[in-house]
């Protein structure tokens, strides 16, 4: 897959996942550029029929909320430059920092552990699912759950509270 191509890819993963239109995306860039993109333009962008400058690169990441490195991310065999292809494991060391403080022993690994982490909570199930458990404990931290250790209890609205059993038994 050609870099251009992995990083359109990218794009639009990121813009669906945001439920941004081709013409939000390219009105979000044109607010960093000076200039809106037009609805063609991300289109060719994200299907990889464009490269990229600096400055273009550094719009996209802040319209969709992300980070440069992250729209060089791919799922491909081998990502293809002008002169030759790249395997897998040296295209994802490009996107590490590796500064002399920067420990080398897993960081690879971590990093694709955090980049599929990153695709299965991106999914719209998992995300409607994390909304309702949201609002789940919320309803659960407003009215206490029975039985759930850690929390009071709440009397059932069918058992009688002391004072209603102290009234049945003097009728």
């Amino acid at each position: 897959m050609r870099v251009e191509a992995a990083i359109g890819k990218q794009i639009a993963h990121l813009r669906e996942a945001r439920e941004m239109s081709l013409t939000q995306l390219g009105e979000a860039v044109g607010r960093y550029l000076g200039r809106p993109w037009s609805r063609q333009a991300v289109h060719q962008a994200e299907r990889g029929r464009r490269a990229f400058t600096a400055a273009e690169l550094a719009a996209l990441a802040l319209a969709l909320d992300t980070s440069v490195p992250a729209l060089f991310l791919a799922d491909a065999d081998q990502i293809e430059l002008p002169g030759t292809r790249v395997s897998p494991e040296d295209y994802r060391a490009i996107l590490i920092y590796a500064g002399s403080d920067a420990p080398l022993d897993g960081v690879e690994e971590l990093i694709v552990a955090l980049h599929d982490i990153a695709q299965v909570l991106s999914r719209p199930t998992l995300a409607r699912l994390a909304k309702i458990g949201g609002v789940a404990e919320q309803v659960a931290g407003a009215a206490p759950a029975a039985g759930i250790p850690g929390r009071h209890s709440a009397p059932d609205a069918g058992a009688p509270t002391g004072r209603r059993r102290a009234e049945k038994a003097n009728r």
